[in-house]
């Protein structure tokens, strides 16, 4: 469990503010580590002046996110199978605000993803079926209706979110990852595992890359969806991410199957 002390004692940065920052050549970059180092990891990132998003009051936000897929799971076999082009569909909660959205990722065949999203009601983070506006967004932005689609995996987690002074990175820091698979009825977690994303801006330099190479935290390419169904799916084709699910054990020297 990570010390709250740490994380309160960044200062803070408001969603409005966060919102005025444009990373124009933005590149993403995801890395995995375990909760004792990170906390090393938020020690220089305090002292080299990084700022934390407070958002209802809160600098550590709570998420609850449910993956939809179709009876044949054609979104996380499209992952596993390396479809370049994909799309993934799922509602999202803000524990915090309540505030829930239906949101569609979109991956291109040159590795950047595109995110769109519409407010739906609390009430529809299962079921959004019976909405008629939330139904013609997901025609109109992927390639599914409600109809084909049913809930798949759920995602918990708590995130802190850091931006440098010069306001050209954030870095989001998920912890506490845990995982219920609606369609086998099987729970599993990350155990003490933490992913990192970097969002940066190309053009410059990154504080906070070198902070994770000193702490030997090195990139990984994981996606919590396969992660967490490959860990809660016994018998399914998932040949391709156990030598991830091996990585992660040993970068987090935790055994999660």
């Amino acid at each position: 469990m990570l010390d709250s002390r740490l994380i309160d004692a960044f200062p803070p940065v408001s969603l409005e503010e966060m919102d005025g920052v444009k990373l124009m050549n933005r590149i993403d970059t995801k890395y995995l580590t375990d909760e004792q180092t990170l906390a090393g990891i938020l020690e220089d990132a305090f002292n080299s002046g990084y700022r934390a998003l407070v958002t209802d009051g809160s600098k550590m936000a709570s998420y609850d996110t449910l993956y939809f897929d179709t009876p044949e799971l054609r979104m996380f076999m499209d992952h596993h199978n390396r479809r370049l082009v994909r799309q993934k569909v799922r509602t999202r909660v803000y524990v915090g605000s309540g505030t829930t959205f239906l949101e569609i990722k979109r991956k291109n065949n040159h590795g950047r993803t595109k995110k769109k999203r519409v407010e739906i009601p609390l009430a529809e983070f299962k079921d959004f079926s019976a909405d008629v506006t939330a139904c013609e967004y997901l025609e109109a932005k992927s390639w599914f209706t409600a109809a084909e689609l049913s809930p798949s995996l759920e995602t918990i987690f708590r995130r802190i979110t850091l931006v440098n002074p010069a306001m050209t990175e954030r870095i989001t820091i998920d912890s506490s990852l845990g995982f219920n698979n609606f369609r086998t009825g099987l729970d599993a977690s990350l155990r003490n595992g933490v992913v990192i994303e970097l969002k940066q801006d190309g053009r410059a330099e990154s504080t906070m890359k070198r902070i994770l190479l000193d702490h030997r935290v090195k990139p990984i390419r994981v996606s919590k969806y396969c992660v967490g169904i490959t860990l809660t799916s016994p018998g399914l084709k998932t040949n391709r991410f156990k030598p991830k699910i091996r990585k992660i054990e040993k970068q987090i020297n935790n055994k999660l199957i």
